[in-house]
């Protein structure tokens, strides 16, 4: 699939070959760096999610990645055990009423997220790329535009334009428009962008700004 694409060369990627190798050393250098750091934060989050006595700390959920491969992403868990309980996926919206009161926190903040440092370590994502999304969703999305099998060419990442821009992602239209987004993301990507984005997820986080 991903040599079919190469081939037609419809969307070319805007990273040369060593500025992907560089990505990548900065991702294992900068998450390892901030597994360590932020130890202390990981802690005092288990603990809260630990009072909460309904279900483990951690959570664990297949998304589609590099090259089209699965991976399981990590995240503090933030909803109720029965979220999905009919076993159909669900789009998570920002006042979603599955929210636990610690996970209402957490997401507010983005402190969920934190956990994935260990995906950028491994290297099943990056700092920055499109946010990976369930296999469901990406059927969905490709009945509307098959040209989400561009993504594949990604890692995918921790932050991107459209988590910044676009916000909660719980609609097709709006599903879509990230998918667009991440597009264009592909073919323009540099090093500098990429610091650029990172430094302004950084900066919305600290001042507590909603996205």
């Amino acid at each position: 699939m991903i040599q079919e694409i190469a081939l037609e060369m419809v969307i070319t990627d805007g990273m040369s070959r060593g500025e992907r190798f560089v990505k990548r050393i900065f991702d294992f250098t900068a998450s390892l760096i901030g597994l360590i750091l932020l130890s202390p934060v990981f802690l005092i989050i288990y603990i809260m999610l630990s009072r909460q006595k309904d279900g483990p700390v951690l959570f664990r959920q297949e998304r589609i990645g590099y090259h089209g491969r699965p991976f399981s992403i990590l995240k503090f868990r933030t909803m109720r055990m029965d979220s999905e309980e009919d076993g159909e996926p669900k789009l998570a919206c920002k006042e979603d009423e599955r929210l636990t009161p610690v996970g209402r926190l957490l997401r507010e903040h983005h402190l969920d997220e934190l956990p994935q440092l260990l995906n950028v370590l491994c290297g099943d994502m990056s700092f920055v790329g499109p946010r990976p999304e369930r296999q469901f969703f990406i059927d969905k999305i490709m009945q509307e535009n098959p040209d989400y099998e561009y993504i594949y060419l990604m890692r995918p990442g921790v932050t991107s334009l459209a988590t910044i821009y676009n916000g909660y992602t719980n609609t097709m239209e709006k599903m879509l428009i990230r998918l667009q987004m991440d597009l264009d993301y592909l073919e323009k990507r540099s090093l500098w962008m990429d610091i650029k984005i990172i430094f302004t997820t950084a900066r919305y986080m600290l001042y507590g700004k909603k996205f």
